[in-house]
């Protein structure tokens, strides 16, 4: 046995350690009992490979390394415990799939890339579907076909960490590049900051509650059309189940015990038929409006704060390197949601912010000198 062969058994090893801890995870914080059993199920196919790989690396007369999670699966499972699952699935697939491209070129055993292209298309589905409910017999057929086969809150928190550290750091730059006086280059920093995370929250709170008094209309609605007639809208979540795969009959079962209360109606036509959580209604706008205020002035902080105790060419070179520092350390991040290198992705976006921050002081300079002149 080739070394390349035992380095890529190792990295398999630990793809599916981390995946079956993390679904093991999904699974306790789930509160659908039975998503969260599929998300069992799903630990337990991971756990079969692990043991797949194992045996292969003592058929190679390699050791099998202890069970340590990596940085990337921490920080999912951190995730997971405070913002729930659907916070973490797009990740989830992104990282199941990456898993069966690689089975395919390296020539895995068979059955084992179908049972990680079934698992990213599963987690798909349970994402979409969530978003609106997901109950009885569709979620089983879901479950029948792992079995025979085998939104996202974080995103948005390092999109705007990105934002406030981007837009910051190229505007305490260009004003740097102007050689104006230290309090002028804080005080623009400071208003950059604020303008931007008000700006920011502002614009998360409008579209949270904008979409929350659309949600309250839509239900209204629906309560009034259960009232108006109760058979047309029973008719219409027998339709519904059917689509998802139920027969008709059962279908149409599962539409009358659902309508058998007013209460259970309008929740099941509002997860089923409009797709929305009559329980949160899309969220808090006010919590959504002070997260990405404070995420936006934690990015924009980054550049700036070197300016407190420093001015001039130290300050200019401490911010740029911090800037530098904290480009890269949100490109890394970004790999939770791509499955990238860490290597390659922190340089890519730090190269890209240094290369605005540049222009912007270059801009600043030139045009700092011309108003001196």
């Amino acid at each position: 046995m080739t070394d390349p062969k035992v380095k890529q058994y190792l990295e398999f090893l630990r793809d599916e350690r981390n995946s079956a801890a993390l679904y093991r995870v999904l699974a306790e914080v789930e509160k659908n009992p039975k998503i969260a059993e599929v998300y069992r199920r799903l630990a337990a196919a991971e756990e079969a490979h692990v043991t797949t790989w194992a045996e292969k690396l003592k058929a190679a007369q390699a050791p099998v390394p202890s069970a340590k999670l990596d940085w990337r699966t921490r920080a999912l499972i951190w995730a997971a415990r405070r913002f729930g699952p659907g916070a973490v699935l797009p990740s989830m697939t992104a990282l199941e799939k990456r898993g069966d491209q690689g089975y395919l070129k390296s020539g895995a055993p068979d059955g084992m890339a179908q049972q990680e292209r079934s698992h990213a298309m599963l987690l798909n589905t349970i994402s979409q579907t969530t978003r609106g409910g997901m109950e009885g017999a569709a979620l089983a057929q879901l479950e029948g076909r792992h079995r025979s086969a085998g939104g996202n809150a974080l995103r948005a928190a390092v999109l705007g960490a990105n934002d406030g550290l981007v837009s910051n750091f190229s505007l305490i730059m260009g004003v740097a590049g102007a050689e104006v006086s230290n309090s002028t280059i804080v005080l623009t920093g400071i208003a950059g900051l604020l303008a931007g995370a008000i700006s920011m929250a502002l614009g998360e709170w409008v579209s949270v509650q904008s979409s929350r008094e659309l949600y309250q209309k839509q239900i209204r609605t629906e309560q009034e059309e259960i009232a108006a007639n109760p058979e047309e809208e029973t008719e219409e979540l027998a339709l519904i189940y059917q689509a998802r795969g139920l027969e008709e009959a059962a279908a149409r079962q599962l539409a009358r015990q659902m309508m058998s209360s007013e209460e259970s109606a309008l929740e099941a036509l509002s997860r089923d038929e409009l797709g929305i959580d009559p329980e949160e209604l899309g969220g808090s706008a006010w919590e959504a409006a002070i997260t990405s205020f404070l995420l936006f002035a934690v990015g924009a902080i980054i550049p700036l704060f070197p300016y407190f105790f420093l001015s001039g060419g130290p300050a200019i070179v401490v911010s740029a390197v911090c800037g530098a520092i904290g480009l890269f350390a949100i490109g890394a991040v970004i790999t939770l949601f791509t499955g990238r290198s860490v290597l390659y992705s922190g340089t890519r976006q730090m190269l890209f912010g240094l290369a605005a921050a540049a222009v912007t002081f270059m801009i600043g300079r030139l045009i700092g000198v011309n108003i001196a002149g």
